[in-house]
């Protein structure tokens, strides 16, 4: 598979990664540790050599999962984690005080059975630790030989460039995807700028780009997209507009409409690097074809076109979520 760098920093990734969360958290579709095992391995030898987990998925049973499935390749892939979230009488809450951080490193280390983690995240931002304190950490951490690189996710562009003039902020992910294309508007510009790659998550819109969510889907309360707006009856039904797009351009290019979507994300920087997640060998092989397929300026062009007379129904969160994001 082909390989892009993330931004200035020098680090290496497979041009598609694989978001290793919705294998045994926040779907009901789960699959049990000896299939995400093997998916995991097709997907190291089918070139994909960047995975991302977190510390809170589970909370801890995804870090383990991925620690035991990537552990004969670790000198052949790139893991990143996450900290700054963590579970209190049931609820997520933010705690990214440095103290807290030294805590979930040595976790993490553990469960990813790894003496270094290459990119290390924060989950999100701690409106109660300045982000000076947090970089700071990382360096630390860097100097250590803890970890290789970090990041943040969901963060904004004040917040980012306070961390990066600490010390280099190697990637930021967020979600982006045709359905939510908020980071152009101020995300992009800022991070091409300082030099910061961009980790797209749920670049398929949680699966609804994929094309096979029937207007009327129903979701087992333990599905996150059970309480997303986005996923209500009504906007469903308003945004499979979107998807009869995806299927028009995806039969004129000989892919599919998750094909698009992924190379519709390749296309529009080169310092942008999607994780797509699947439970399915089949869709693991659609997302790498992906790398294949090439939109030239004048397909990103109608595509565009037609992108600006579609209204996306919908919120992308709850309120509550989403006051925890800084885009």
């Amino acid at each position: 598979m082909k390989k892009r760098k993330l931004g200035k920093s020098g680090l290496e990734v497979s041009v598609l990664g694989f978001g290793c969360m919705g294998l045994n958290y926040a779907y009901s579709q789960t699959i049990d540790k000896r299939e995400s095992i093997a998916l995991l391995h097709a997907a190291v030898e089918r070139g994909v050599t960047f995975f991302d987990t977190a510390e809170v998925y589970g909370p801890f049973t995804n870090e383990e999962l991925v620690g035991e499935a990537l552990k004969p390749y670790r000198d052949r892939v790139v893991i990143a984690t996450k900290f700054g979230i963590k579970l209190q009488d049931g609820k997520q809450v933010q705690d990214s005080h440095p103290s807290r951080i030294r805590e979930s490193i040595e976790g993490s280390l553990k469960r990813l059975n790894t003496d270094v983690i290459d990119l290390y995240y924060q989950h999100r931002v701690d409106p109660q630790v300045p982000i000076e304190d947090v970089a700071g950490t990382m360096k630390e951490l860097i100097n250590e030989g803890k970890i290789k690189h970090w990041g943040l996710s969901e963060a904004g562009v004040q917040t980012i460039r306070r961390a990066h003039a600490i010390h280099p902020v190697t990637a930021v992910e967020s979600e982006y995807s045709l359905w939510w294309r908020r980071p152009e508007e101020a995300l992009l510009p800022a991070l091409e700028e300082l030099g910061i790659g961009f980790v797209p998550f749920s670049p398929l819109g949680k699966g609804f780009l994929t094309g096979s969510i029937s207007k009327d889907a129903k979701f087992d309360k333990s599905d996150f997209r059970s309480i997303v707006p986005r996923f209500t009856p009504a906007a469903l039904d308003a945004n499979h507009a979107l998807v009869d797009l995806l299927k028009k351009v995806a039969g004129q290019k000989n892919a599919t409409p998750a094909q698009i979507s992924l190379a519709w994300l390749l296309a529009q920087k080169p310092w942008i690097v999607p994780i797509p997640g699947t439970t399915k060998r089949g869709r693991l092989e659609e997302n790498i074809g992906a790398a294949d397929v090439e939109l030239s300026q004048d397909d990103l062009n109608r595509i565009n076109e037609a992108l600006a007379k579609i209204k996306v129904e919908g919120e992308r969160y709850p309120e509550e979520l989403e006051k925890r994001t800084g885009l």
